[in-house]
């Protein structure tokens, strides 16, 4: 089963470090050595160990000043392993939120059982669903402290029901725990007797995602091999990774953006040849005809043909601590394919607490709008609701090469084969 990674948000004080210090303690992901120095660190009576310490180094780091947007966990059961993205809930870390849920194909959202759903709540779940992600668990956690009330649990689902119909989740599972006591989190708790569903960690073991074999085939080339030896003079191969999709000996592709059409006659993954490539590998490519190909072109199925130009719309996430000058060039970067570009005209600002839309006549850091942008070479790429591998990318600034925004594409018109 595919590695799952998701992220965690909630409200100060909601319980996420102790729900991942919980998950990664009962599931015995924490190393012998790390767990004797928790022990020692652990100062409350009668607490054989602070599940919150586990995480709380990268708060103790942002107290000394140290800058960490995200930091990651990672642990396996025999059934899957997992990624776990550690980003600041706080509204002035919106733009580290987005970093780590950018990466995410799922959200586990905590929500106290004794305050509900607060702006808070709603914030993350909006900037979870305009990322992309499709999934979502809603802890409802400290249940306990309602003496495990269904009632309790039924109403903060109720509540997080009626915002449903203006999120782009695709699922949402609610689940009451304990994250002090360890009510649900790995093993179902007697005292939740009326919630028939599993446990926090039997749920990410067994969530299904979406095949990244099944959408468009999307190559870009990362490094083009010309050894230059004797012995393989004739040797051109085009190294990379499938974004998307899959790739097989023979397929009719086209390379992007020049739009020249050819064959693969070869697919290699070190050391071996393979007749078929997919999602996630390594591999190089050869083609049939010898054609003047760049770092950052893109290689794909000439019936799957992504949007290639260059003026688009996009979501934008400003990152940077200086504002955004529109028509002040900068460098977006696109994986392996950079070019320069302007931000033409500003759209609607989102506010994310309240859900609204209003004119802006500047972005500032963790301002969220839509954009029209134009670069001064063409890019091939899809909208981020069909694609994220090739739907996303970055404005860097080029004097201080700091990344400066978070982009994703929306819907444009497609080409067809015959527009070439």
């Amino acid at each position: 089963m595919n590695t799952l990674k998701f992220i965690t948000a909630g409200n100060v004080d909601d319980g996420k470090s102790t729900l991942i210090g919980r998950l990664l303690y009962d599931s015995d992901s924490i190393h012998t050595d790390q767990l004797g120095v928790l022990k020692s660190q652990t100062k409350q009576a009668g607490t054989e160990i602070d599940l919150a310490l586990i995480t709380d180094g990268l708060r103790a780091e942002r107290e000394q000043g140290i800058t960490i947007d995200v930091a990651y966990k990672y642990f396996s059961t025999a059934k899957r392993k997992f990624i776990i993205a550690d980003a600041p809930g706080h509204e002035q870390y919106t733009r580290n939120m987005i970093t780590g849920a950018s990466n995410s194909d799922l959200i586990i959202i905590l929500v106290d059982a004794r305050k509900g759903i607060t702006a808070q709540t709603r914030r993350h779940a909006s900037i979870a669903s305009l990322i992309g992600i499709k999934k979502a668990i809603i802890a409802i956690n400290k249940i306990d402290l309602t003496g495990y009330s269904e009632e309790v649990f039924n109403d903060i689902r109720d509540d997080f029901e009626a915002l449903k119909s203006q999120l782009n989740f695709e699922e949402i599972i609610y689940i009451p725990v304990s994250a002090l006591n360890g009510d649900n989190v790995v093993e179902r708790s007697a005292e939740t007797y009326w919630y028939k569903g599993e446990s926090l960690l039997h749920l990410l073991e067994g969530i299904e995602l979406p095949d990244k074999d099944d959408l468009a085939s999307r190559f870009q080339v990362q490094w083009i091999i010309r050894p230059g030896s004797e012995e393989y003079r004739d040797y051109r191969g085009y190294a990379g990774f499938v974004q998307s999709g899959a790739f097989t000996q023979g397929d009719a592709v086209t390379v992007l953006p020049a739009g020249i059409q050819t064959r693969i006659s070869k697919i290699e993954k070190y050391p071996a040849e393979i007749e078929k490539a997919v999602a996630g590998e390594n591999i190089v490519l050869h083609l049939e005809d010898n054609i003047d190909i760049s770092r950052g072109d893109s290689i794909v199925k000439s019936t799957e043909l992504p949007v290639i130009g260059n003026e688009f719309n996009t979501w934008i996430c400003w990152l940077g601590n200086a504002p955004l000058q529109p028509g002040k060039p900068y460098l977006l970067q696109h994986h392996s394919r950079t070019v320069r570009a302007k931000v033409q005209s500003l759209g609607s600002l989102w506010n994310v607490n309240e859900w609204q839309f209003g004119e802006t006549e500047g972005l500032k850091l963790n301002d969220i709008a839509q954009v029209s942008i134009r670069t001064n070479q063409p890019l091939a790429y899809d909208a981020f609701a069909d694609n994220a591998e090739t739907g996303s990318a970055i404005l860097i600034d080029e004097t201080t090469f700091d990344t400066v925004a978070a982009l994703m594409f929306l819907k444009q018109e497609v080409p067809q084969p015959d527009d070439f």
